[in-house]
C-alpha cells in the first residue's frame, strides 16, 4: 500500500539519488525531478524521472499538476525558492527541505561565512544543537541565505509543514565537492607523506548520504514543522578519516602532524581543517523522529572511495571535480609546497643534532 505521492526536487544530485531510494523503498509514489531529468539504475522500475527547472518561471507549478502529499526539495538555497515552495501550499501536504549547518554563528558571531585565519571553525558548543544562534538572514552569502530561506518556510506554520535539515559534512558516491579527494588523490599519485595541521585533531562531523535519506523519510511519514541537525552517529578527527581511508586502499603513509594552522601557505589544511570542533548534537532527531542511523563513517567509505577512484580514472582532478577547485584552489595539492617545507624541517632537525 502507497504511503502517498512524494515529489524530489534535484533527484540526481548526491543527496536525492538516496532519497529517491529510500523513499521508493518505503512504499512511496515517486516523481523524481531534476535538470537533466535522468534516472539512478538503482531507483525502483516504479520512480517516474521528470525534466524540471524549477528556476524557470511557472514550471514547478506546472509540473506538480493536482500536488502530492510530500515535497523533498535538496536545491533550495533562498527566499525566491522558499516563497515558491510556500506558493503552493494548497497542493502539498508537507516538505523537508536540506539545509546546512553553515547556518550557525558562535558566540563572537562568527560562522562558516566569517572565519578568519588562523582559528579555522568557529568555536561552537560541543555538541552543538538546533537551538544554538544562526547568523542574521539575508542575502550576503550562503549561510545567510540558508537562513532566509528555513525563516520564510518555517513562517508557513499550519498551512505547510516542514521540516528542515541542517545537514553536516555531507559524504557519499556523486558528491561534486568530495573533502575525501585530499586524502584519496594523494595516495592514488603515490604520495609518502600526509601533512595534517592542528595535530590532526580537526573535527567537521560527517553525514552520509544515506543517513540524510533515513530522516527524509522519517520526516516524510510524520510531517511537523521542525529543524534538524543532519549527522553521521560519530565524529572522526581528520587524522582517523586519513587513516580509515588508507586502510579501504590497502596503504601506508606516513602522517606529518602539524602543531597548530598551516605553516606554509595551504600545507597541512585540509578541507576538514580547523581549529576547533564541529559535532552536532542528533538527540531532537532520534526524539521527534525516532532516528537511528543506517550507516557510519567507516562502514560507508569504501563505497565512496571506489566512485572517487573511478572518477579520476584517466583524469585531472580539475576536470573531475571543478567545484572542488572553486572551493579550495590549486592548493589543494601543492605538493612542491609540502615537499619544500618538509624538507626544510628535516634541514633545520640536522643544524640542530649538529649542534
Amino acid at each position: 500500500m502507497s504511503n502517498g505521492h512524494a515529489w524530489v526536487l534535484g533527484a540526481t544530485g548526491q543527496i536525492g539519488r538516496a532519497a529517491v531510494r529510500a523513499l521508493a523503498a518505503d512504499g512511496w509514489e515517486v516523481t523524481a525531478a531534476s535538470r537533466g531529468g535522468g534516472r539512478d539504475e538503482r531507483w525502483d522500475a516504479g520512480v517516474r524521472a521528470v525534466k524540471l527547472d524549477r528556476d524557470e518561471e511557472g514550471a514547478l507549478a506546472e509540473a506538480l499538476g493536482e500536488g502530492c502529499d510530500v515535497l523533498v526539495d535538496m536545491v533550495a538555497f533562498d527566499s525566491a525558492h522558499a516563497r515558491q515552495v510556500t506558493g503552493l501550499a494548497d497542493r502539498i501536504g508537507s516538505a523537508v527541505v536540506i539545509s546546512s549547518g553553515a547556518v550557525y554563528e558562535d558566540g563572537q558571531g562568527r560562522s562558516f561565512d566569517t572565519q578568519a585565519e588562523p582559528d579555522g571553525f568557529p568555536r561552537y558548543p560541543v555538541p552543538l544543537s538546533e537551538s544554538q544562534a544562526t547568523v542574521a538572514p539575508g542575502d550576503a552569502t550562503y549561510g545567510t541565505r540558508k537562513v532566509l530561506l528555513e525563516r520564510e518556510l518555517l513562517a508557513a506554520g499550519e498551512s505547510l509543514p516542514v521540516t528542515v535539515l541542517r545537514a553536516g559534512a555531507v559524504h557519499g558516491p556523486y558528491c561534486r565537492t568530495p573533502r575525501e579527494l585530499y586524502v584519496v588523490k594523494r595516495l592514488l599519485d603515490g604520495r609518502r607523506h600526509r601533512f595534517l595541521a592542528y595535530g590532526g585533531e580537526s573535527r567537521f562531523q560527517p553525514v552520509h548520504v544515506s543517513n540524510v535519506a533515513e530522516l527524509i523519510r522519517l520526516a516524510a511519514r510524520s510531517p511537523g514543522s521542525r529543524v534538524l541537525n543532519a549527522a553521521d552517529p560519530g565524529a572522526p578527527t581528520v587524522a582517523e578519516i586519513a587513516s580509515s581511508i588508507d586502510a579501504v586502499l590497502g596503504r601506508e603513509t606516513e602522517t606529518v602532524l602539524i602543531d597548530g594552522p598551516p605553516p606554509a601557505g595551504h600545507v597541512g589544511e585540509t578541507p576538514w581543517s580547523g581549529a576547533h570542533p564541529v559535532v552536532y548534537d542528533m538527540t531532537a532527531a532520534a526524539e521527534q523522529l525516532g532516528y537511528r542511523p543506517v550507516t557510519d563513517y567507516a562502514e560507508s567509505l569504501p563505497e565512496t572511495v571506489e566512485w572517487l577512484a573511478g572518477e579520476l580514472a584517466g583524469r585531472d582532478w580539475r576536470e573531475a571535480f571543478p567545484k572542488m577547485l572553486k572551493n579550495y584552489g590549486e592548493g589543494l595539492f601543492d605538493y612542491a609546497a609540502e615537499d619544500a617545507w618538509l624538507a626544510a624541517r628535516d634541514r633545520g632537525r640536522g643544524r640542530g643534532r649538529g649542534r
